[in-house]
């Protein structure tokens, strides 16, 4: 068991900084800062079922059937985590819509079930899920947090700039999410590039 398949989903292979993995929730759902922790955290749930599954079975499915046998392991906990977060948390559920269910296609997922949990143990497996997920996590509830902040003026349902903060609405509209992924993106290459030199 290696820590760094641990960490290195979260800054260094980050799926969506680093591997611009999963853009179409990114963009979608990423209108508050709820949306994106609640869309992160049921993908990172997914992944870590998945890669735990798809490593038990791996010498046992045939190389010519394993994308399709991976997309049945991953739907099957799709649908576990759907009817959970139905069950559980409505609101969410009904504020994320159809890309619960879109979960099953995630490139991030199917990426992982690919590239390492078919050629790596359950435990590294877990690990690599369960990072790969926070740093998805992560990078859903900080462009989020920053399309929310500035298209309603407020962090996580609370006000922050108070009843005179006039929101930029584009910021809460798809554009916005091109706009707001752009910035970071920046943000998150410079600092790189500092931390290079």
């Amino acid at each position: 068991m290696k820590i760094s398949n641990l960490t290195k989903g979260i800054i260094k292979e980050n799926p969506i900084f680093v591997q611009l993995l999963g853009m179409c929730p990114t963009l979608a759902v990423t209108t508050s800062a709820v949306n994106g922790i609640g869309m992160g955290l049921a993908t990172t749930a997914v992944l870590i079922s998945s890669n735990i599954a798809i490593s038990l079975i791996r010498k046992v499915i045939p190389a010519q059937v394993r994308i399709p046998a991976f997309v049945v392991v991953i739907s099957t906990f799709v649908t576990i985590v759907g009817m959970l977060m139905e069950a559980f948390v409505p609101e969410l559920f009904k504020s994320l819509g159809l890309f619960i269910p879109l979960i099953v296609v995630n490139c991030i997922i199917l990426a992982r079930a690919e590239a390492f949990a078919s050629k790596n143990g359950v435990v590294d497996s877990a690990f690599d899920g369960i990072g790969m997920g926070l740093g998805f996590t992560l990078a859903l509830t900080i462009l989020g947090s920053v399309r929310e902040l500035f298209g309603n003026g407020s962090l996580f349902g609370a006000a922050i700039f108070g009843a005179s903060y006039k929101p930029a609405l584009i910021m809460i509209l798809p554009p916005g999410g091109f706009l707001a992924l752009g910035l970071l993106l920046a943000l998150y290459n410079s600092y790189q590039f500092k931390r290079a030199k």
